[in-house]
C-alpha cells in the first residue's frame, strides 16, 4: 500500500493580536535584530497532495495575510478553516481576492455558526451573488462546522472545541498533528484527541498567567501531559525573546516562528 504524501505546515504568524513589535513599544524584543523576534499575528498554511494536485488550505485569514502570503510565495488557496471570530483572525479575509483570479468557484470557509455570523456581518460582499459585485471582491462560500470532522481534498480536519477565557473556540487536529491558537485550557474530551502527535501547536503567550491564554509553564504542562514528538509555542507576545527562550526549553519544546517549516506525516 502506497505511503500516504506528507503535509507541510507553513507559520506565517505566530505573533499575538497586535504583533510583535508592538506599536509604541520600546521593550528589547520590539527593537530586536533577531528576525525570529518579528511576529505577524497568527495562522498556518497546510500543504499537501492529492490525487490531482497540490493543496493550500488556511487557518485564518489574520489582518497581514497579504504580507503573509507574499512571504510564502503563496499563489492558491483551496480553502479556509477558521478558529474563532476575533479580529486579529479573520480581518484580513478581504485579501483572499487575489486567490479568486483565474477561478469559477468560490472559496469554502469553515468555521463555528457564530464566526460566519461575524464573516458575513464585516463582508458581506463576499458572500453574496456577482449581479451587485461583479469584480474586485473575495468570493467565498460558508460552511458551518458541527463538531465532526470534514474531509478537504482527501484528508480529514478534526475542529478541537478548547476554551479562549469564557470562549469556546476551535483548533484544528490534521494527520498527526493538531494546531491550537487562542485558548486558555483544553476541555477532556479534545485532549483525548490530542496525545501523542507528531506535531503539536499550543498559545504560548508569556510566562505570566492571562485569563484568556495560556502561559508558557501552562503549555509545558499540556506538553507532559499530551506527549507530543514535538511542540511549537505559537500565539506570542513581545515578553519572550526568541533565542532566550528557547534556550529554557526542552528539546523538543520551540518557539514558533514566521517562515518556520515543518513536515509531519499523514498517517
Amino acid at each position: 500500500m502506497p505511503t500516504a504524501p506528507n503535509i507541510h505546515i507553513t507559520v506565517l504568524g505566530s505573533g499575538t493580536s497586535v504583533g510583535v513589535p508592538t506599536i509604541g513599544c520600546g521593550c528589547e524584543v520590539c527593537h530586536s535584530d533577531d528576525p525570529h523576534d518579528k511576529r505577524l499575528r497568527p495562522s498556518i498554511l497546510v500543504t499537501y497532495s492529492d490525487r490531482e494536485s497540490t493543496r493550500n488550505v488556511l487557518i485564518d485569514t489574520t489582518p497581514d495575510l497579504r504580507q503573509q502570503a507574499l512571504a510564502a510565495g503563496l499563489k492558491r488557496v483551496d480553502a479556509v478553516l477558521f478558529t474563532h471570530d476575533h479580529a486579529d483572525h479573520v480581518m484580513g479575509m478581504d485579501d483572499l481576492r487575489p486567490f479568486n483570479y483565474g477561478r469559477r468557484e468560490r472559496i469554502p470557509v469553515y468555521g463555528m455558526a457564530e464566526t460566519l455570523r461575524s464573516l458575513r456581518r464585516v463582508f458581506p460582499y463576499a458572500f453574496e451573488g456577482e449581479a451587485r459585485h461583479p469584480g474586485g471582491v473575495p468570493r467565498v462560500e460558508g460552511h458551518e462546522l458541527n463538531g465532526r470532522a470534514i474531509d478537504l481534498f482527501g484528508m480529514s480536519f478534526e475542529p478541537i472545541p478548547v476554551s479562549h477565557g469564557p470562549l469556546t473556540v476551535l483548533g484544528f487536529r490534521f494527520g498527526n498533528a493538531a494546531y491550537l491558537t487562542d485558548h486558555s485550557d483544553i476541555p477532556e474530551e479534545s485532549a483525548a484527541k490530542l496525545k501523542g502527535l507528531d506535531v503539536l501547536f499550543l498559545d504560548g503567550l508569556r510566562r505570566e498567567p492571562h485569563p484568556m491564554h495560556t502561559s508558557v509553564e501552562q503549555a509545558l504542562g499540556w506538553v507532559e501531559r499530551l506527549q507530543p514528538k514535538r511542540a511549537f509555542f505559537t500565539h506570542i507576545c513581545h515578553d519572550l525573546p526568541h533565542q532566550a527562550t528557547n534556550e529554557s526549553l526542552p528539546p523538543h519544546v520551540r518557539l514558533a516562528h514566521d517562515g518556520l517549516r515543518i513536515e509531519v506525516s499523514q498517517n
